[in-house]
């Protein structure tokens, strides 16, 4: 079978194309308008490979070929977290400029990426509309929610997952990967620049002594406890045993005990939570962005153990035989 290339739509800091790479595709461009996102990016992995920038403006004549499209669109339309207007927000319709380049350019591939709250957005219609204009570009669909738990690392992590083959290509049924476990929670908080939790700082004690968590808690009995995670981006306290609460974009304030201290959760360590290697999180200390940009861009990345999961059965989907 003949070695893929794809393009990375929607990029961020590239966690798909990662996936990809691992299963030796060749990237061949990419697309991302966020301008710190696309620092990160060049940084992990050079500048070799084109920006075609905001993908609602790119003429795909000019695009090279490519086989996969891989593209996490813009989720916050559609998540629970956000005001869910759907395809009334100019971001929801993104999805029909990757299904306009998918046609010009004759895509035979794609993985795509997006929220659990697409599921159930205005009814279930939004995510019928989405399938429906999938499958009338000349797609074999299948799309499942997936939990980045059961696929290689610590942290509870839903998305729903679209995986498309072009009419005719399929060679056999498209099987979902199985989960398996990988990284441990001790694997991914080692950061030696992780920055402290103070116990008395007074925003903190402030939040143990709302009306949600007065009482409720005794710090000392928490200490004790290895790897415990602390989710504060509620009002309520809430607690994990050696996972992490999803990563997101704009919501902080993850920390974990280590030692018998409190740490914050480090955009290094969230790296490693959402699959990146250890040496491309090495690379992030170089870029000079703060703590909270940095947890905002593995927040808003591809999980890449799930992706590399995903591309590893479609390749046994379409591939021949006697290559499998």
């Amino acid at each position: 079978m003949k070695q893929l290339k794809f393009i990375d739509f929607c990029a961020g800091i590239g966690g798909g194309r990662l996936g990809l790479t691992n299963n030796n595709l060749e990237c061949v461009g990419y697309s991302e308008i966020d301008y710190y996102a696309q620092k990160t990016y060049k940084t992990f992995y050079g500048d070799k490979e084109k920006n075609y920038g905001d993908l609602t403006k790119i003429d795909a004549e000019k695009l090279p070929d490519f086989d996969l499209m891989i593209g996490g669109f813009p989720c916050q339309t559609f998540s629970v977290i956000g005001k869910r207007a759907g395809f009334n927000d100019s971001r929801g319709m993104i999805i029909y400029s990757l299904i306009d380049i998918m046609k010009k350019k004759n895509v035979s591939y794609f993985i795509l990426e997006n929220v659990k709250g697409l599921v159930n957005h205005n009814n279930g219609k939004t995510l019928n509309e989405i399938v429906k204009a999938l499958e009338d570009a000349g797609y074999d669909l299948e799309y499942r929610v997936l939990n980045s738990l059961n696929y290689g690392v610590p942290q509870m992590r839903e998305r729903i997952y679209f995986i498309g083959i072009k009419k005719g290509l399929k060679k056999k049924k498209f099987v979902w990967p199985k989960p398996f476990k990988n990284l441990d929670i001790k694997d991914c908080l080692i950061d030696n620049d992780v920055e402290e939790q103070k116990l008395d700082d007074k925003i903190f004690q402030k939040y143990l002594n709302n009306k949600y968590n007065y009482g409720k808690f005794d710090l000392n009995q928490i200490l004790k406890q290895d790897y415990l995670v602390l989710d504060t981006r509620q009002s309520d306290l809430r607690l994990y045993e050696k996972k992490v609460p999803t990563l997101r974009t704009g919501r902080h304030g993850i920390l974990y005990v280590k030692n018998n201290k409190l740490y914050k959760l480090s955009g290094y360590e969230s790296l490693l939570l959402q699959g990146f290697p250890k040496e491309l999180a090495e690379k992030s200390k170089n870029l000079k962005l703060n703590n909270s940009k940095l947890l905002s861009q593995a927040g808003n990345a591809m999980t890449v153990s799930v992706i590399q999961a995903l591309c590893e059965s479609l390749l046994k989907c379409i591939g021949d035989e006697e290559n499998e």
